[in-house]
């Protein structure tokens, strides 16, 4: 589009619309400009005016006059050129913008007038000739010029609009966006995939929707080249209404009359998506039946499979000889099958639809049933039609799942704060008194029983903290040589005599970023684990390694971005896990060892930590061959980073004679009294405060010398 057409275009299009988010002085401009010439007359009567009257104050007033409203016109002017300039620039900039997009766009001024379009639109809509954006999608649904007139209000308020459409050829989304004060810039989008319809416009049955009134609101495009136009309601299609379940409906099409069973579901939205099953006729006549593309079967009140076509059989699993019932092949409903298609076959629920699971499969396979009630020759049979949900099923099991984890991160955050505080005040009053016992007296044994199960309980504590990403971390920059070298000799202990440990490294191994004693302790997890996979022995090979990935790597649910990574890996050779038990190995408390060997949290422990340091972790089992966890960590080439920084020198202040006071600030009690009574036995002087705002209140007192504060950091209140 050239410059001289743009302008040209501004000019036919005027400037009201334009004016009117500019400032008061463009819109002066852009109103008057048409009027310049006037001005410039007025201008021109003024100079002759003053040189008529010459010589006096008149004369000078009519000069001084028309040379203010000659600035003042000039100024105008150029206003109104540099705007129409910048809102040509802005249309320039914006067509070129959306020149190469695959998605058909429309520029239009505050009319509706179609200004330009891309490539894509003219490709699309070039055939109808159409001045106006109303007319160029007036075939693909109803009322197009009330959607423009709503979405554009919106946009002259937000900026933008969006809207989603049933439209002749599915659904239809359109965005629109407001150019500043220049037009909007239209998008259709018909590749829009929507829920509502994903059953009518995947498959090729004819289909429509239609609304409680028998209004027609959408169609397929099979029930479109059946019926050769768009009606608009139901009684254009239908001969005779209301509909009367199980019994063929004469249906008016472009080459006339034909009879056809309708089978009728009810969509969420309270539409019915009403399919045609053509080739059904009512002497028994199925000959097409094998070749419509949809899953189909016919079924006896009894529950028999009288019919099936070759999608319904696929779908199912079953041989062209297979001779079975409905209950036989489906599962899951909560109640008998059987009972289920005695209540369509009597009238009741129908237009319903069951999700079941299919039971021949060797997967599993989740089928949506539409069962219709047909009545041929005096005998009522029904028709299922079968849609595969196994997709929506596994998402539906996905979302159940992300809940089910957020709510034990959630619980496991708030429960292990107020047991860690019991455990720190079992285990403080268990070291107190270990303190006043000898080895040899009867109770030390006891004593140090509870100290050590109070410690294994903080480090069940520590696991469940890590899976819920709640851990305090220290991340620093490790080189995993030097702590897999540092954790040679107890993982050697750990896996015992029958077990070979095996290392292999990359010599130029970049450097990772995460808490080495949580690293640690991932790691002897994985070992550990890999060992007791292999009761007789065997061998567990632990690798390191440096990936750079060019692309995102996708598996698993997860997407690693492309970059460096160092991989760790750990291998066993053991019995394995099975293929249906993999993808839950992660959650937490949920163990493939037997009652009493593990608590579940091995592997959850490993995931929150990994999770948490930014990185990735995945697991693949071959039953009988053993399993692999790949860790991915992102790699950190920075040279000279591991230097430990040294901190600044502490003054130190002397302590008095007397041990000196301690100000302990607790809101635990039973943590409170350890801490005092551990304090106080090692000479201090303990003020003791429940609160921040009772230990500002303490120190108040103007004579109290306090030399050091111990104190919790998350309190009620202030921390």
């Amino acid at each position: 589009m050239s410059w001289d057409s743009l302008l040209e275009m501004f000019k036919e299009t005027g400037v009201s619309d334009s004016a009117r988010a500019a400032t008061p002085l463009t819109r002066l401009a852009l109103a008057s400009s048409p009027r310049v010439l006037h001005v410039l007359v007025l201008v021109a009567g003024f100079f002759g005016l003053a040189v008529y009257f010459s010589g006096n104050a008149i004369g000078f007033g009519f000069l001084l006059t028309g040379m203010t409203l000659l600035v003042m016109v000039t100024a105008i002017a150029i206003l109104s050129y540099r705007h129409r300039r910048g809102q040509v620039a802005k249309w320039s900039a914006t067509s070129a913008l959306i020149e190469h997009d695959s998605v058909a766009s429309f520029g239009t001024d505050g009319t509706g007038r179609i200004l330009f379009q891309n490539p894509a639109a003219r490709t699309r809509f070039d055939d109808a000739g159409a001045a106006t954006l109303s007319q160029a999608i007036g075939d693909l649904f109803a009322t197009p010029q009330a959607v423009i007139q709503r979405m554009q209000l919106q946009a002259d308020t937000t900026g933008a609009a969006s809207e989603d459409i049933a439209a002749t050829r599915g659904a239809l989304r359109i965005s629109v966006h407001r150019v500043d004060a220049v037009g909007y810039i239209w998008r259709l989008d018909e590749g829009v995939a929507d829920p509502a319809q994903d059953i009518g416009h995947k498959i090729a049955m004819p289909m429509m929707r239609v609304s409680e009134t028998g209004t027609i609101v959408d169609l397929n495009a099979p029930m479109l080249a059946l019926l050769g136009n768009r009606p608009k309601t139901l009684d254009q299609v239908i001969s005779h209404l209301p509909l009367d379940p199980g019994r063929m409906q004469q249906i008016e099409t472009t080459s006339g009359a034909i009879e056809a069973h309708l089978a009728v579901l009810e969509d969420d939205d309270g539409l019915r998506q009403m399919f045609i099953c053509p080739g059904l006729a009512p002497t028994g006549n199925w000959i097409h039946f094998d070749a419509i593309p949809v899953p189909l079967m016919k079924i006896s009140i009894m529950g028999e499979i009288v019919m099936s076509n070759r999608r319904a059989r696929a779908l199912l699993g079953l041989d062209d000889t297979d001779d079975l019932d409905f209950a036989d092949v489906v599962a899951g409903m909560g109640r008998p099958v059987d009972e289920w298609l005695l209540d369509i076959s009597e009238g009741r629920g129908a237009n319903r639809t069951e999700v079941v699971r299919a039971t021949r499969p060797s997967q599993d396979v989740f089928l949506q049933v539409a069962l219709g009630r047909m009545v041929e020759e005096g005998q009522v049979s029904l028709l299922a039609v079968l849609i595969d949900a196994t997709e929506l099923k596994t998402l539906e099991a996905q979302f159940v799942q992300s809940q089910k984890m957020q709510a034990i991160g959630q619980l496991a955050g708030g429960v292990a704060h107020d047991f860690n505080n019991l455990l720190t005040a079992i285990g403080g009053h268990c070291d107190l008194l270990l303190l006043r016992h000898e080895p040899g007296d009867p109770d030390f044994g006891d004593l140090v029983q509870i100290n050590q199960n109070a410690n294994r309980a903080a480090s069940l504590v520590g696991q469940l903290l890590a899976f819920s990403r709640k851990q305090n971390m220290q991340p620093e920059l490790i080189d995993l040589r030097d702590t897999l070298g540092d954790l040679t000799h107890l993982l050697n202990r750990l896996v015992g005599e029958k077990i070979n440990l095996n290392w292999a490294h990359d010599p130029e191994l970049p450097h990772i970023r995460a808490d080495k004693r949580q690293l640690e302790q991932v790691l002897m997890n994985l070992v550990v684990n890999a060992r007791d996979a292999m009761p007789d022995g065997g061998n567990i090979q632990v690798e390191t390694r440096t990936l750079k990935l060019s692309e995102p790597l996708s598996r698993d649910r997860a997407t690693v971005v492309a970059g460096d990574y160092v991989v760790v890996t750990v291998r066993d050779e053991g019995c394995g896990i099975a293929g249906d038990k993999l993808p839950k190995i992660f959650e937490p408390f949920y163990s493939t060892k037997r009652v009493g060997e593990g608590t579940g949290l091995g592997l959850s422990m490993a995931y929150g930590i990994v999770k948490q340091s930014g990185g990735f972790i995945f697991a693949d089992s071959v039953i009988g061959n053993g399993t692999s966890f790949t860790m991915y960590f992102p790699a950190h080439h920075l040279k000279g980073a591991l230097a430990p920084v040294a901190p600044d020198p502490v003054k130190r202040s002397i302590i008095r004679p007397d041990g000196g006071v301690v100000l302990l600030v607790e809101d635990e009690a039973p943590v409170r009294a350890f801490a005092s009574r551990a304090l106080r036995l090692r000479g201090f002087t303990v003020l003791e405060a429940e609160s921040a705002e009772q230990a500002l209140e303490t120190l108040k007192d103007a004579e109290l010398q306090v030399d050091i504060f111990v104190t919790d950091v998350v309190m009620p209140g202030m921390d």
